[in-house]
């Protein structure tokens, strides 16, 4: 009576910690050897300080940045411990309220990206549109030429994955270090 109840607690011990210590420390280490940048976080770094990921969104709010789409973290704008999407359906009255105010306070022909969230609450991304749309106001608050922007916009454009998989985007945090780059020359 006992042998059945050892073995099946042997068993429990064994597996325990094949799939709880041995695989997920061999994921790891595998990870880190062929994935080493997206293992450890696709951290950005400028002038030797981590400034973001390349894959979570940040809060840009002054004039003279591109701004991100909305975050839907909550209270607290752009959280990564908070991150999920708001739940709210098409039909929701507080979704419409909150998208009808904010192409309000943006203006006429604002990009649907710049008023809705995304699935995460953290995308780092916007439409080459939505950049397109912030050109004139981000080139007045740096003094900058529209044209110049507008290249930059287009250089910090990424393609579709596999060339066919999701739609071109620019990366906010990417665009607005190169825009910090491009003012210091």
């Amino acid at each position: 009576m006992l042998r059945p109840i050892r073995a099946s607690i042997v068993i429990l011990l064994l597996m325990t910690v094949l799939t709880g210590l041995a695989y997920p420390l061999a994921m790891v280490g595998a990870a880190g050897a062929i994935f080493p940048d997206q293992a450890a976080g696709s951290l950005v770094v400028h002038d030797g300080k981590v400034v973001g990921a390349k894959l979570i969104g940040q809060s840009f709010a002054e004039d003279r940045y591109f701004h991100g789409r909305p975050s839907a973290t909550g209270d607290k704008s752009y959280d990564a411990a908070n991150s999920a999407g708001s739940n709210l359906g098409p039909t929701s009255k507080s979704l419409i309220e909150r998208v009808r105010g904010d192409a309000e306070k943006l203006g006429k022909g604002v990009p649907v990206d710049l008023v809705t969230t995304s699935a995460s609450g953290l995308d780092p991304h916007i439409s080459p549109a939505a950049a397109a749309w912030q050109v004139p106001r981000v080139a007045k608050a740096r003094g900058l030429q529209e044209a110049d922007l507008q290249h930059l916009v287009a250089q910090y454009t990424e393609g579709r994955e596999l060339g066919v998989l999701g739609e071109p985007r620019v990366n906010v945090l990417r665009l607005n270090l190169a825009l910090d780059a491009l003012a210091k020359r």
